[in-house]
């Protein structure tokens, strides 16, 4: 598939601005992170006998080479985004691998996909930002082939996962400009509500449609949290506009509030998330 430009939406000037170069600056960080997920996705493509995989909101590509080096020779996986930095280092990373992975930067809502194209489509966490979600979904079943399986990571709600809001709430009396997020999505916690996702499914076309809580432990460096808090999220964003000394006083502030989290060398949280499945056919009449 050749590239395309992103569509011109707010999700598309987000990532291929600030956010995406965040994301692709702490890279190593985020995939240390999510390490755990990306593993349970590349099992359920060797599990299901894959040969066309796609993963849909690929960012850096980290799932994407999982994926294809869990299939090894037997079957092909590609990614998309609409982030042109992250799908330009989720290509070079292929390519220092010698992976036969492919990406695609375009919007997975609009892209001209084959028709079925695919027999498996998994996400990573890639799900949550569309601003039409059953356009969105409505054109991944349009992608898939008759017998074909979606397998999608999402956030649960955002009271279950403290660890991703806490920077925000530590920071909120030095940040008063800081935005809350938005109710609903296109974000981080979008699909929050099992039943709008299942009704997302449903309406696009999807089939025996599973939603199962999994809680995921997860881990990185210590060492990295500071950069962790102050480029990624709310705060990350607020603080590219911050002086000096309130960014210094805002990182202070919040590292502390993140001290229950880290053990010695370590930050510890359990990923409290949706193990989303579905198929495109429905059960024979």
């Amino acid at each position: 598939m050749e590239t395309t430009q992103p569509a011109g939406s707010e999700q598309a000037r987000l990532w291929n601005g600030p956010s995406g170069h965040a994301w692709v600056d702490a890279q190593a960080t985020l995939d240390h992170l999510f390490r755990p997920i990306e593993a349970l996705l590349a099992e359920t493509a060797r599990t299901a006998g894959a040969r066309r995989v796609l993963d849909v909101g690929c960012g850096t590509g980290a799932t994407t080479l999982a994926v294809a080096s869990a299939l090894g020779g037997a079957g092909h996986c590609t990614g998309i985004d609409i982030s042109q930095p992250m799908i330009a280092t989720a290509r070079e990373r292929a390519a220092r691998q010698g992976s036969q992975a492919t990406f695609v930067c375009a919007d997975a809502r609009s892209h001209v996909f084959a028709p079925g194209s695919f027999d498996l489509l998994v996400s990573r966490f890639g799900v949550m930002f569309f601003d039409d979600p059953v356009g969105a979904f409505a054109n991944l079943h349009r992608a898939a082939a008759r017998d074909a399986s979606v397998r999608f990571i999402a956030w649960r709600s955002a009271a279950e996962n403290l660890f991703m809001t806490t920077a925000e709430h530590a920071a909120a009396p030095l940040l008063p400009k800081l935005q809350p997020r938005p109710a609903g999505g296109p974000g981080q916690f979008a699909f929050a509500d099992a039943e709008r996702v299942r009704s997302i499914l449903k309406d696009s076309g999807w089939h025996d449609i599973a939603i199962e809580p999994i809680d995921v432990p997860c881990a990185m460096p210590e060492a990295d949290l500071a950069g962790y808090l102050s480029r990624l999220g709310p705060v990350g964003g607020a603080l590219r506009e911050a002086d000096a000394q309130t960014r210094a006083a805002v990182i202070d502030v919040v590292r502390a509030a993140f001290e229950p989290f880290v053990h010695g060398e370590e930050v510890r949280f359990v990923a409290a998330c949706w193990s989303i499945g579905a198929r495109a056919e429905g059960p024979a009449a």
